[in-house]
């Protein structure tokens, strides 16, 4: 069968276009593996082979303020425990989270790290800002504009590169464009249908012309990623909050099986639930709590507690466990939570841990459980 990055490559061979040569294999499972990518763009869809990262709500202010100091310092220590992969949005905090980011890897080799960033939003000045209610907290100086046309992928790309001060990005996400966004609802479609037929191709164009290495969605559900499978040649998914210890049956049985077929990998964003698996009482980007969820919380940290388990490591290691995931990227705002998630990934967690999960109908009993370091 020839898919389309076959017609793709065979088009480019008839006009004489040379390609690299193909990439190695990654390896999944526990522990924080090379930062080193395939670089075939048209025969293999870009996978980092790093399986785990940060992501960059905590540098935009979300749900508290963090000084540029904090950030920096909690970057820091990411970095000295081997992270080499940072995702940020021109949506954390307006523009907030890329300017730091991109200030700590400002000296840093470009080579030797993974940077993905989103598009869809262009920002505006608009003095004192504000979105009410909304997560990004602190002072906001920008107002935004959704334009998921192909020029507003360009000078989306553009601005989030002059706001970091760097040169390239890795991987580019069409961000928000989902039926749980509360400013478009079930008027995403008509986003989606503009993304079609502009931010889509133009994001393989730019893949193509090797400005970008990968591009996908990043969202909050999994319809607009099956949509997109279905109508593009997308690489890579974020696909956030969809598969937690607390929430993952969907993803599982729905998204992954396809993902799997079309050679597509996954991000897996808020694998703590911003927080909930480590003991704060919010869940995903709200202060409301699904029923019965603190609950299974609760069961879930006794059983940890009984095998002498850290929840948050097996949150983790359970989000980076199934085949189809390259990477996990939970958020830090402090030093000392980049260190643990980063360390997390290599704790031993003994098998009986996950048996009795599935023996008390906590997780799903056909869930990939992680190997034992």
């Amino acid at each position: 069968m020839t898919t389309r990055r076959d017609f793709i490559y065979k088009t480019m061979l008839t006009s004489a276009a040379t390609v690299a040569a193909p990439a190695t294999v990654f390896a999944s499972g526990p522990g924080i593996t090379s930062p080193l990518t395939n670089e075939n763009m048209l025969l293999e869809k870009f996978r980092p082979k790093m399986n785990f990262g940060m992501g960059g709500v905590g540098a935009g202010n979300g749900f508290h303020v963090n000084s540029d100091e904090e950030i920096r310092n909690t970057m820091e220590a990411a970095w000295n425990n081997g992270v080499r992969h940072f995702d940020t949005s021109p949506w954390y905090g307006l523009g907030i989270s890329e300017r730091r980011m991109g200030s700590f890897l400002f000296n840093k080799n470009r080579e030797d790290y993974i940077l993905s960033s989103k598009i869809g939003r262009i920002l505006k000045p608009a003095p004192d800002f504000e979105k009410n209610p909304g997560i990004w907290k602190g002072k906001l100086n920008f107002d935004y504009a959704y334009d998921y046309s192909a020029e507003g992928v360009r000078k989306s790309v553009e601005d989030t590169l002059h706001r970091m001060g760097l040169s390239s990005l890795d991987i580019v996400y069409i961000h928000d464009l989902s039926p749980d966004n509360g400013d478009m609802k079930e008027d995403w479609v008509k986003y989606f249908e503009v993304a079609q037929k502009g931010a889509m191709p133009e994001l393989i164009k730019m893949r193509e012309e090797g400005l970008i290495k990968g591009w996908g969605f990043g969202v909050n559900t999994i319809e607009p990623i099956l949509k997109a499978i279905e109508v593009s040649d997308p690489d890579i998914f974020l696909s956030a909050t969809q598969y937690s210890l607390m929430h993952h049956k969907d993803a599982l049985n729905k998204l992954f099986p396809v993902c799997e077929k079309e050679d597509i990998s996954l991000m897996i964003g808020a694998p703590l639930n911003a927080g909930f698996l480590a003991g704060k009482d919010r869940y995903n980007y709200s202060e409301g709590i699904p029923d019965g969820f603190l609950k299974k919380r609760e069961k879930m940290n006794n059983i940890a507690q009984n095998h002498g388990v850290d929840l948050r490591s097996a949150a983790l290691q359970f989000s980076a466990a199934p085949k189809v995931v390259a990477s996990v990227i939970p958020g830090a705002s402090k030093p000392y939570q980049s260190s643990a998630n980063a360390k997390s990934m290599s704790e031993t967690i003994p098998e009986d841990f996950w048996k009795e999960l599935k023996s008390e109908n906590l997780i799903a009993q056909n869930a990939p459980e992680p190997q034992a370091s």
